[in-house]
């Protein structure tokens, strides 16, 4: 095999290091594997090897690629699969731990069977039960996969990887192969992700990159392991099963910040691995997707009758064709002397494909599920039941196991076995009851009816999440598996449903709003002193308050509205994009929709006070200034105007498929272009349409803002976020001396200024508690405040006595304004809770209603 060859160049470049000994230089590497091939002889041998984590498995493996044998990689700690590998294959010479002692013992008595020339390693089909079966992997294929997955990632010899993974693991295998193919170097840590200290270590050893399972990942969030700086790291990656949308956003966002990326990959043991990847600039909005094919492979999709699929977002079976693929599989000895016996694998996932050419998993074709990395077959788990006499049907997702049981055994029983049979925790298993499997017509085991079952034993939303969910979604139907961000939510839905969260529990999870609803009540109840609240909250909740004192009292303190107009754009980058780059107009203006409802009591109001109707509010084109402010509301709700013009643009802007596909390939260079145009149309439009100080609120004058805002968004390095802040720092001066020069425009130019930074370099603040429980119903309540801050004072004071003093008079417009607003959102609130628990009372007597029937028929 060519890199294994190649040792010798890299001289005493370190290759292998492990902790508290001097590294292994590739010359001392190249010493030791050339003597330990000379000692396996001449002829091409198979080679049982337990492979721990050591010099020595490590040197063996390479050692049995140098000298052409063929290699079968084994977990260690595992003397039965040691045994069962020599019971099926009869290998030559077995590598491992005996005694005690690392050793390398032949067996001469043998049967000699010949093996295939290209044949270099054999793995276990990862999670796989019974009978024993390997792949059967060529030398071309080790090699082309290591060199495809270099060219990706971009690794030079400078590079060290923290190898966490087994390496009898292809993930893991794939790791040593790719960087030792460079002549970079792999660290061996003491520590494992889940063990505190993990971060320190990879610090001190300088590791580049660190690669992992999504469990992986889910164990370093629970050791803190974000908070570490790790100077050297250069990238992350993640393959071996879905890793949840809220996690990758969480890790992508996290090395963005610092300039790092995180590569979401997709692959198979029968590709030696690797299959596609998600390129990092393309991670976010597609971090649903596997990707495209790696380096020198293809994907196609077939339908059920085999032929290719076109169409995009059509399901299909998902091919893969490239020179990593397998030669086929081995259950004896007899079949390693076979040759490669498929050109293109078939990998049994559904995918679709989208426009932008990503592909998206989205089923299996067969029973099989993949928990932490391993791959579950079903069928196999239904026999190892089946031998110990057991009835059970099986199901499972990605997360989860089930056992549907119609015998009398214990659940203790039942779950050994699968442990025994799957090799997975006793957490990821469960076991449910029936007095008979539910069969079919044909007599088959309805595995639907079983894998309903398996959704049954979820555990269930607590009723306040629940609710708080169906009360900001009212009148949708919300599911357990439901998320805010499936179900469409917008910026003010996020900040209402944040206080409710934080209410239920105690401190909300980053990235909520990609969590199910599900996933959200087995988070538990967190308490502490400090609490860490998203940014644009504070910001919501301090623009609302300036706007509420700048109209009470005139004092030169705009700005909060811009902000706010910002925060129109943040939103719909941050919680509207997939349906923007699908054109889901529909779904992007169904939050609008809401909105407007809580918008039209105070045009009647208004209209019924005046005695006319007042057209142009109600087509909400009054900030346009086409009409005298007499026949119109007050200017101050220009922004519920402008609000809605905003998306509107923004909507008819993503209906022509060409935005849209230049807008989803690269968001952040779209609005840096929208952003240039909208700053422009706010310099000329007076030039062809001035309106005189009307002017400040048409859409025109203020769209730039909405841009900006999903500019910063989408500033996800270190790179963009700088050229952001230069671009915010030139612009708003720029513009304070443009609005006329004067205090209040500066005023307001630098809190847009302020806020523009905020949300590029602190999106989540540590605030005491007790500032929290203020800041979060402000800012939930804050559209609220915006409609009905004025009535109430308009009301109490239209002429206050001059007996009584300004700044009393003040007080109370501000006051009132505030908590006007708030009793508003809590009427709403109440409202909507109510009419959730009626719908929910309606169909449980429906479902009462319907019992009967069902069991009639």
């Amino acid at each position: 095999m060519e890199f294994v060859d190649r040792f010798t160049e890299h001289g005493h470049r370190p290759a292998l290091i492990f902790p508290d000994r001097e590294p292994i230089s590739y010359a001392e590497l190249d010493r030791r594997v050339t003597a330990l091939a000379n000692e396996f002889g001449p002829g091409k041998k198979l080679i049982a090897l337990l492979a721990e984590p050591t010099e020595h498995a490590v040197i063996a493996y390479l050692a049995a690629l140098r000298a052409n044998h063929a290699v079968a990689l084994l977990p260690p700690c595992q003397r039965d699969a040691l045994d069962d590998f020599i019971a099926d294959f009869s290998p030559d010479i077995a590598c491992g731990r005996m005694d005690g002692r690392w050793r390398c013992q032949s067996d001469a008595s043998n049967i000699a069977v010949d093996l295939h020339a290209d044949l270099a390693v054999l793995l276990g089909t990862s999670g796989s039960t019974g009978k024993s079966r390997f792949v059967r992997l060529a030398a071309s294929a080790v090699e082309a996969n290591a060199r495809a997955i270099g060219t990706y990632l971009e690794l030079g010899s400078q590079d060290r990887a923290a190898l966490i993974l087994p390496f009898h693991y292809s993930y893991g295998l794939s790791v040593l192969n790719s960087h030792l193919a460079v002549g970079a170097s792999i660290y061996f840590p003491a520590r494992g992700a889940a063990d505190a200290g993990f971060a320190e270590e990879m610090a001190a050893a300088g590791c580049t990159n660190i690669s992992g399972v999504p469990y992986s990942y889910e164990l370093m969030e629970k050791t803190g392991f974000r908070s570490y700086e790790l100077p050297a790291l250069r990238f992350m990656t993640v393959a071996g099963g879905r890793m949840s949308s809220g996690m990758v956003e969480t890790f992508q966002r996290h090395l963005a910040d610092s300039g790092k990326r995180f590569f979401v990959m997709y692959g198979q043991t029968e590709a030696t691995a690797r299959i596609a990847y998600v390129p990092p600039e393309r991670l976010p909005g597609n971090n649903n997707c596997i990707g495209v094919a790696i380096p020198g492979g293809a994907l196609r999709l077939l339908d059920d009758e085999g032929r290719p699929i076109e169409r995009p977002g059509e399901p299909g079976e998902l091919f893969y064709r490239g020179p990593n693929v397998m030669m086929g599989y081995a259950s004896v000895r007899a079949d390693l002397a076979r040759g490669p016996e498929i050109s293109e694998l078939r990998t049994g996932d559904i995918a679709e494909r989208d426009a932008q050419g990503f592909y998206r998993i989205v089923g299996r074709r067969k029973r099989m599920s993949k928990i932490a990395g391993l791959r579950i077959n079903h069928e196999a788990i239904e026999a190892a039941l089946s031998a110990a006499g057991i009835t059970a049907a099986v199901a499972g997702d990605d997360e989860r196991l089930l056992a549907l049981v119609a015998s009398p055994h214990s659940d203790d029983g039942v779950l050994n076995i699968m442990m025994a049979a799957s090799g997975l925790p006793r957490p990821r298993l469960e076991v449910a009851r029936s007095k008979a499997l539910p069969r079919l017509a044909s007599g088959k085991i309805d595995i639907g009816a079983v894998a309903a079952r398996l959704h049954e034993t979820r555990p269930q939303p607590n009723g306040g999440i629940m609710e708080a969910f169906r009360r900001a979604f009212y009148p949708r139907q919300v599911g357990p598996e439901d998320s805010f961000e499936t179900l469409g939510g917008d910026s003010l839905l996020y900040v209402q449903l944040s206080l409710s969260l934080e209410q239920e529990l105690g401190r909300l999870p980053e990235c909520w709003e990609t969590m199910s609803v599900a996933a959200l009540c087995r988070t538990g109840r967190k308490e502490s002193e400090r609490q860490f609240v998203d940014s644009q909250l504070f910001l919501r909740a301090a623009a609302i308050l300036l706007i509420v004192v700048h109209h009470a009292t005139l004092w030169p303190i705009p700005g909060g509205a811009a902000t706010l107009v910002m925060l129109v754009g943040y939103g719909l980058a941050r919680f509207q994009r997939q349906r923007l780059f699908a054109g889901d107009a529909l779904g992007v203006l169904r939050p609008v929709a809401v909105n407007l409802a809580i918008y039209a009591p105070i045009v009647a109001g208004f209209s019924l006070a005046r005695g006319e109707i007042l057209w142009p509010s109600v087509f909400l084109v009054g900030n346009l200034g086409i009409v005298d402010p007499a026949h119109m509301l007050p200017y101050l709700y220009w922004f519920v105007e402008a609000y809605v013009q905003t998306v509107l643009l923004w909507v008819l802007l993503f209906s022509a498929p060409l935005i849209r596909r230049v807008a989803h390939g690269s968001p952040f260079s779209f609005g840096l272009l929208l952003l240039a145009l909208s700053v422009a149309a706010k310099f000329l439009t007076p030039l062809v349409w001035n309106i005189g100080g009307a002017q400040i609120f048409t859409l025109p004058d203020v769209f730039y803002l909405a841009v900006l805002g999903w500019c910063l968004y989408f500033a996800d390095t270190a790179a963009k976020r700088q050229t952001m802040a230069i671009i915010a720092a030139l612009l708003c001066p720029l513009l304070a001396w443009w609005g006329g020069n004067w205090t209040g425009s500066w005023v307001k130019f630098t809190l847009v200024l302020v806020a523009a930074l905020v949300l590029l370099y602190a999106p989540r603040m540590a605030v005491p508690r007790w500032l929290a429980q203020f800041v979060l119903p402000v800012s939930a309540a804050s559209y609220h405040i915006y409609l009905f801050h004025r009535i109430l004072p308009e009301l109490l004071l239209p002429h206050p006595d001059p007996a009584i003093s300004r700044p009393a008079v003040t007080a109370v417009a501000i006051v009132s304004g505030v908590v006007v607003g708030l009793a508003a959102f809590a009427v709403q609130k109440h409202l909507l809770g109510f009419l959730t628990r009626r719908r929910a009372d309606v169909t449980a007597i429906m479902g009462e209603e319907m019992h009967p029937i069902r069991e009639r028929a």
